[in-house]
């Protein structure tokens, strides 16, 4: 109004500039911030009280009973003292959960239901679990950090989303042994080998990465942090599957395209992401961490350790046992672009040992003589000896970024660190 005032009326701007010119600065100050009070106030004024943002999906609320939620009540009793038992625990009734809403809610008939059960059973229990127990325990650090009251349903909660991450790599690794014509995995035969799956395994992998999305909605649907949540584990599933993409592909490449460079971009989308920065992730959301800056810091850190860890599983891959790593090590068979492969190849070997190695290297067989033969070069090659010397230097870049976070306080990277580094298995 009063600009209105002042363009139409020539004196009046004269009559304000002398008003202005008078006045000390505080005055000045305190009068445009009453007039922005004002204005603000008029702004406000007829206009209707914003809504909550509505979390339902009416078009998917169907058959009666859906959308299905889990109560407070509903959650097993989480015994801090007995971390993998009270994190099984809920894995058990997520299962249950799964087997119980299938018939009523899909009208799957008994026995593709057992199948169900059977599948989970096999390819989502039996595992290390660290990925999954990391969620519960940064969520503990983050809620200690900032004041939050970590309740029994808080803890089980977090390791639902532990159980997110946990399925996560269920399907990727049900779908990668059967691309990899791996044999075993986590100390029994891989699900596609068994004699009544075979090519079903690619559609249990696709049910497993669906099942996760129905776990979030079923037991954070009505929180406010849900589509956080969503977007976090689409953004990562979509990362490791470029991951996988470029490590497939190395199949159509040739040896000399199996560069450091290349293989780094492999792991740090391919593991990386989904092993380190997710969990920590979702425990930051669940914990109403929100600045982007907080998450770049973390992410960082992160993606060290990531890409570390992959070397640690390429080095096991070839010198661990079946027995430490609970698999056999294909990495020579299946032409990996690994870490110790780039290395020799690029950076340690004489043209006659690239030549053997373009020879056997993808074409011979695990256990086969020429397969020892590479692992026999790696070592003459002092393949080990250059491993200690990164996995020191990964340690020591990790370290240097030692409170780089504000919010997420270090004891959550040093749990990690300490499940990892120098780790056999």
């Amino acid at each position: 109004v009063l600009a209105a005032f002042v363009a139409q009326d020539p004196a009046a701007v004269t009559l304000l500039t002398t008003a202005f010119n008078k006045l000390d600065p505080p005055t000045v100050y305190a009068l445009v911030a009453f007039v922005a009070v004002i204005v603000l106030f008029l702004l406000t004024i007829g206009r209707e009280p914003s809504k909550p943002i509505s979390l339902r999906c009416p078009a998917t609320e169907w058959p009666a009973g859906k959308p299905a939620r889990t109560s407070s009540q509903s959650y097993p009793s989480y015994d801090i003292n007995d971390p993998k038992g009270s994190f099984a625990r809920v894995n058990t009734m997520l299962i249950n959960e799964v087997i119980e809403e299938l018939p009523t809610g899909y009208e799957l008939p008994p026995a593709e239901t057992k199948w169900v059960k059977d599948m989970l059973e096999y390819n989502v229990v039996g595992g290390k679990m660290n990925r999954g127990l990391m969620v519960v325990e940064c969520g503990k650090e983050l809620f200690k950090a900032t004041g939050k009251q970590l309740t029994n349903e808080a803890l089980c909660k977090f390791a639902v989303l532990g159980w997110c991450v946990e399925w996560l790599q269920a399907w990727l690794l049900v779908a990668d042994d059967f691309m990899d014509d791996s044999q075993t995995r986590r100390g029994q035969k891989c699900w596609y080998l068994q004699p009544h799956v075979k090519k079903i395994a690619l559609n249990d992998a696709f049910l497993i990465e669906m099942l996760v999305y129905k776990i979030m909605k079923r037991h954070f649907g009505d929180d406010p942090c849900y589509p956080q949540l969503v977007d976090l584990m689409l953004e990562t599933s979509f990362q490791t599957e470029c991951g996988q993409l470029l490590d497939t592909l190395c199949m159509n490449l040739d040896l000399p395209d199996f560069t450091l460079n290349r293989w780094t971009l492999i792991v740090k989308y391919k593991t990386a992401f989904y092993s380190f920065y997710l969990p920590v992730a979702m425990g930051m959301i669940v914990a109403g961490i929100d600045d982007r800056a907080e998450f770049d810091a973390a992410r960082e850190i992160l993606m060290i350790m990531g890409i570390y860890f992959q070397a640690q599983d390429d080095y096991l891959d070839c010198f661990g046992t079946e027995e430490q790593i609970g698999k056999v090590g294909t990495d020579i068979q299946d032409k990996k672009c690994g870490w110790l492969f780039t290395h020799a190849y690029h950076e340690l070997c004489t043209p006659e040992q690239k030549k053997f190695l373009d020879t056997v290297y993808g074409k011979c067989k695990v256990k086969s003589p020429e397969e020892e033969q590479v692992k026999a070069l790696y070592t003459k090659l002092k393949l080990p000896e250059l491993y200690e010397k990164y996995e020191k230097e990964s340690y020591d870049r990790i370290m240097s970024l030692k409170g780089s976070t504000k919010q997420v306080p270090w004891s959550v990277f040093d749990i990690f660190l300490k499940k990892i580094y120098k780790r056999s298995k």
